[in-house]
């Protein structure tokens, strides 16, 4: 059965630790994969044609992520020295048991470079793709030893830290893939997200995608500065957003009556025209002033120093996200 025609999984696949995890491109995202597959007590392969500036690339990754990997709770078998990279793709894939690729966001490079690691792996090896919008039917074209074993599996930035990563099937994949797949990225200590339908930007970026219009307008505008947009989400929505999300924020807004009262009172202002469906054209002028915006509030503070920031302040959140949301675990066989 194809993964575009099984019906709703209500079961949660048990968690599974991959043995070895492969690593095909190592910038921001691949080797926040490896840090958190680390962590997770997994041996660590990864590609890259650039071997030296990898090395140093993941090795940077790993001692900023640690400290916070460590707060979170590390596997027993867990060993930031376990992992090497490689410039031949069949020494770093022919053995993994999950293949996760993370080449830049150009359509016929990923299906080229997927297509060489389906020719490669293990006929039993997962192989997942860390696109942030490209359909995974897209990805598949070229594959021809086991497409059905090749979806998307986006993950945020940082990886080792954020835990969901949204998986999405294509024509070619099977049910049996997503399954298993999410038991390995459990195994990873993520929530999967199975995505019902395959479609451009899934689920979260979509989301993002309609705020970070929305905040290019206003600052186009002139009606607020960088700053003061991300304090209104920090100290408003966000705070919400990180225990309920959307529909359940704007429930508890209906009263005793709930979202039917709320749909009821606000519901035709969704009709008015607050909202900027198209993204502001990107000009010079725009540009500056998000950059400056952003220097200003960098206040001199190296990427380096806000990510640790961000960091500490994640493993803390975390921590308080489950506390208080521990039904997560099994929301609908889907996270």
């Amino acid at each position: 059965m194809s993964y575009a025609t099984m019906q709703d999984n209500t079961a949660t696949p048990p968690a599974v630790v991959p043995k070895r995890v492969a690593i095909v491109g190592s910038g921001v995202i691949g080797c926040g994969w490896a840090a958190r597959a680390l962590a997770a007590g997994c041996e660590v392969v990864a590609f890259d044609t650039d071997k030296a500036a990898a090395e140093r690339r993941v090795a940077i990754t790993i001692d900023t992520a640690w400290p916070s990997l460590e707060k979170r709770g590390l596997a027993p078998t867990a060993d930031r020295h376990n992992w090497r990279v490689t410039d031949d793709l069949a020494d770093a894939v022919g053995e993994a048991d999950l293949i996760q690729e993370n080449v830049p966001e150009r359509t016929e490079l990923k299906q080229q470079v997927l297509a060489a690691i389906d020719a490669a792996a293990r006929p039993d090896a997962l192989i997942g793709s860390s696109t942030s919008g490209i359909k995974p039917t897209e990805l598949q074209a070229q594959c021809t030893v086991a497409p059905k074993r090749v979806f998307v599996a986006h993950p945020f930035n940082p990886v080792y830290l954020l835990p969901l990563v949204e998986l999405v099937g294509g024509a070619q994949t099977s049910a049996a893939t997503i399954d298993t797949a999410q038991a390995m990225y459990r195994g990873l200590g993520m929530r999967p997200l199975v995505v019902r339908r395959e479609i451009e930007g899934f689920i979260a970026d979509r989301l993002m995608e309609a705020l970070w219009r929305e905040a290019l307008h206003l600052v186009n505008d002139g009606v607020a500065t960088t700053e003061e947009i991300d304090a209104a989400v920090v100290y408003g929505a966000g705070l919400r957003w990180s225990l309920m999300g959307t529909f359940l924020t704007f429930h508890l807004a209906g009263g005793e009556d709930g979202m039917r009262h709320m749909l009821e009172q606000f519901g035709p202002a969704l009709k008015l025209p607050w909202t900027k469906l198209k993204a502001p054209e990107l000009t010079d002028e725009l540009i500056e002033r998000v950059v400056e915006g952003c220097e200003h509030q960098a206040a001199g503070r190296s990427v380096n120093a806000l990510e640790a920031r961000r960091d500490a302040f994640l493993t803390d959140m975390l921590a308080l996200v489950e506390q208080y949301w521990p039904e997560a675990e099994g929301l609908d066989g889907r996270i």
